[in-house]
């Protein structure tokens, strides 16, 4: 649908976002956006920036871009790794030992459904499984 948006622009339309994020996920796919826009002389306005507007249309806009995307992805990176790190002193604390896997204990179920002469799709409605889930594991089984 994004994609879709992007290549509807014609030259000298302007794209308005409220977030940067909503747009990209990194810096580099966030020049690629903004190079794409400006190749096509398609302006870039983002609303919500702290009270300011964000306009690829000029120097000051195409620069706060590039610091700000910058910024945003060293951010992200942070709380990844803070999230692993956190992940993993649990685990050596015996704190996480992560989400148990629900469809997985219900192999012998399954089965015996399975046996009984019921449809994979059956099977799924009677578990509230996926149909693909169901056929993965008769294949493991």
């Amino acid at each position: 649908m994004f994609d879709s948006l992007l290549a509807s622009l014609k030259p000298s339309d302007v794209l308005v976002v409220t977030k940067m994020d909503r747009l990209a996920r990194s810096t580099e796919e966030l020049l690629r956006v903004v190079a794409d826009l400006d190749r096509r002389s398609v302006g870039l306005i983002i609303l919500s920036m702290g009270g300011q507007q964000i306009d690829s249309r000029t120097a000051t806009g195409k620069f706060m871009l590039t610091v700000l995307g910058a910024v945003a992805e060293m951010e992200r990176s942070m709380i990844v790794e803070r999230q692993r790190a956190g992940i993993a002193k649990a685990q050596a604390e015996g704190k996480y030992k992560g989400r148990a896997p629900t469809a997985r204990n219900q192999l012998d179920r399954i089965r015996e459904l399975k046996e009984g002469g019921m449809s994979v799709v059956g099977i799924a409605a009677e578990l509230g499984i996926n149909r693909a889930t169901v056929h993965r594991l008769m294949r493991v089984s």
